[in-house]
């Protein structure tokens, strides 16, 4: 089938673009600029969700729609963008989609939200929350078969346009994040769910990454002393994590991933064991890609 992934040329969109290619999908790449690669069998339009009087043909022959297009924290933080490009982007164009895709009988939405909807205190997560009700409302009410999915951030390391060293994404990843091919499992969950049974409400489902510890360490979180958790996992590399900035002493905030599980079968791969051994085989280079 032909899957249209709206902000395509972005770095969620070209994880799953060989993920699709793979399962004898067709990605069609929708975005304002063209992507690092096009691999055979994909498709690219230049163009924007925003662009009414087009969306319509650029979804004809579609039947699925991955929602990712958006502006993110990083464009208010640095200042890059104001409320009213995040509200015509955020909001608007995600009632574009939504619109289009209801005109042309397109049933199958994966919504791409975030975490970041549980602290209204962003541009970004305001502008979130709305998208999420118009993804919500469409599902109710125009008979759509949706799915919300709430990431933690997923920018990956190799993003350098935010992130130049492999030990600057570490530093961001340790303080709760999941891993971007994490989050593209979940997209390809959720378009395998929406294929073969019609839902009754939409789907919100959070992602988080992997974790060696239990619930258990995380209630009695460093009782033997600062780091003696961390210890309890990832001895042979308290002193590299420490040499890169990493606090041993940090207890991270596990979130609930069960409605992922029950419904997608979701199960997260990469955690800080996978960082850990990243940045020792690696250090700031990261790994390589491919």
């Amino acid at each position: 089938m032909k899957v249209l992934l709206t902000g395509g040329a972005g770095d969620l969109g070209q994880v799953l673009v060989p993920r699709l290619l793979a399962g004898g999908d067709t990605p069609v790449i929708l975005d304002i600029r063209e992507p690092a690669k096009l691999p055979r069998g994909a498709i690219f339009i230049q163009g924007s969700i925003l662009d009414r009087d087009r969306l319509v043909e650029y979804l004809r022959e579609c039947e699925s729609i991955v929602h990712i297009a958006g502006w993110h924290g990083i464009h208010e933080s640095n200042g890059q963008k104001d409320a009213h490009d995040f509200f015509d982007l955020n909001v608007r164009g995600t009632f574009e989609v939504f619109e289009a895709a209801s005109s042309m009988g397109i049933d199958k939405i994966v919504h791409i939200s975030t975490t970041s909807v549980h602290r209204p205190d962003t541009l970004y997560s305001r502008s979130k929350i709305l998208g999420e009700h118009i993804a919500t409302d469409y599902g109710l009410h125009k008979s759509m078969n949706v799915t919300i999915l709430r990431p933690r951030g997923f920018i990956p390391y190799w993003n350098h346009a935010v992130y130049t060293r492999f030990s600057d994404w570490a530093r961001w990843f340790w303080r709760g994040a999941v891993h971007i091919d994490d989050v593209a499992s979940a997209v390809m969950q959720s378009l395998f769910l929406l294929s073969r049974q019609p839902l009754d409400r939409p789907l919100v489902l959070t992602l988080d990454s992997a974790y060696e510890y239990t619930d258990i360490d995380l209630n009695n979180w460093d009782a033997d002393g600062p780091g003696a958790t961390f210890r309890k996992y990832y001895a042979q590399h308290y002193d590299l994590a420490v040499s890169f900035g990493l606090d041993p002493a940090v207890k991270p905030y596990k979130l609930d991933i069960s409605e992922a599980i029950r419904w997608l079968g979701y199960t997260a791969t990469y955690s800080l064991a996978n960082l850990l051994s990243e940045l020792a085989a690696h250090g700031d280079r990261g790994p390589p890609l491919g």
